[in-house]
């Protein structure tokens, strides 16, 4: 892998590549790289399995010392790839509070902050009735009707 950041690398198994490429993806890429997963609520709502964090939204912590709790985002951190939740803190031994970073991948979105007018339209865009596929549809009629086929044979029986 080349020193700049370049969008034609695709993959590698490699962690040392993966995290060279975070380490120097540019700024656009880095805040796709802050996507946390939407609860089921919200994917049915958009149509969308995970989307950016942002300053605002509610978010349940999934994993960790605070799994389960819940809180509001106060930071996102482009630079180092992480956030802080609202209300959760670690105390040191002098009794200081200090904010408890997460990888945005350890968090859900409950609740999307959707103050500004290109975020809720970006969602609204994404938000599209899924498509039939004849395909399946044919595979369901046929099963259905060998099933009613294989009832109606055992009542004759």
């Amino acid at each position: 892998m080349k020193k700049e950041f370049t969008t034609q690398w695709i993959s590698s198994k490699q962690p040392r590549k993966q995290r060279k490429y975070r380490a120097n993806a540019p700024l656009h890429i880095r805040h796709k790289l802050m996507s946390a997963t939407l609860t089921k609520e919200l994917r049915k709502k958009y149509g969308k399995r995970n989307f950016p964090i942002r300053k605002g939204d509610s978010v349940i912590i999934m994993n960790g010392e605070f799994k389960k709790k819940t809180g509001k985002v106060e930071n996102v951190d482009l630079k180092y790839l992480r956030t802080t939740v609202g209300g959760i803190y670690r105390t040191k031994k002098d009794g200081t509070k200090v904010n408890v970073y997460f990888n945005p991948s350890n968090l859900q979105i409950k609740e999307l902050n959707l103050d500004d007018k290109r975020r809720s339209e970006a969602l609204q865009r994404k938000t599209v009735a899924p498509t039939s596929n004849k395909k399946t549809e044919e595979k369901n009629t046929v099963k259905t009707d060998k099933k009613q086929g294989e009832q109606n044979a055992h009542k004759k029986k």
